[in-house]
């Protein structure tokens, strides 16, 4: 396939992620990855910054779209109601190839400095759906509580989805975490 054949950035993807499966991400060299997908180093790096951006490219439009939905819902809902909207406007996303978001959960778990770039992402993410609450008028530290449970139930809920390998509909996974948070904080 010619290196400039529509495809170059799903073809890097793809050959990174089948890569740092099979050898690891840090024996994984960018030079690799342009070689399996059929294009140049210096192609590679017309799409991504470095290798770990194969990983971490889609995080703004994954905020942009959470952040539409929010900002979308009803005037009457509540601040959880507000957050599950944004978590379920971004498991529609994850959904759409979820083969590809098992796959990238994989090599991140293998990975220290992945994992601690992972939680860097959901920390600005959950800020992200902060700042959205308050700009529909919730007050700062409920705003704060609602983004920080919202992502503490996409933690849980993307786990057991990843778990379920195809049998759990990742916006079920959040949903029935929801519900179990609810459950637990009325036991109080």
């Amino acid at each position: 396939m010619g290196r400039w054949e529509p495809g170059a950035s799903g073809r890097l993807r793809e050959a990174a992620l089948a890569l740092y499966l099979e050898h690891g991400f840090e024996q994984t060299m960018v030079a690799d990855i342009a070689d399996r997908a059929g294009v140049s180093a210096r192609t590679f790096f017309r799409h991504f910054a470095d290798k770990r951006e194969v990983l971490f490219d889609g995080s703004a439009e994954l905020a942009e779209k959470s952040l539409a939905a929010l900002e979308a819902a009803p005037a009457t809902a509540s601040a959880l109601e507000l957050v599950a909207t944004a978590l379920d406007a971004a498991a529609d996303m994850i959904e759409r190839d979820g083969d590809l978001a098992r796959k990238r959960h994989t090599v991140i778990m293998a990975n220290a400095d992945l994992r601690e770039r992972e939680l860097i992402k959901l920390a600005h993410m959950t800020a992200a759906l902060a700042d959205g609450l308050r700009r529909r008028g919730v007050g700062d530290t409920e705003a704060s509580l609602a983004a920080e449970a919202g992502a503490a139930v996409y933690r849980v809920a993307f786990q057991r989805w990843v778990d379920a390998a195809g049998d759990l509909d990742l916006r079920d996974a959040i949903r029935q975490s929801f519900t179990q948070l609810r459950t637990l904080t009325a036991a109080g």
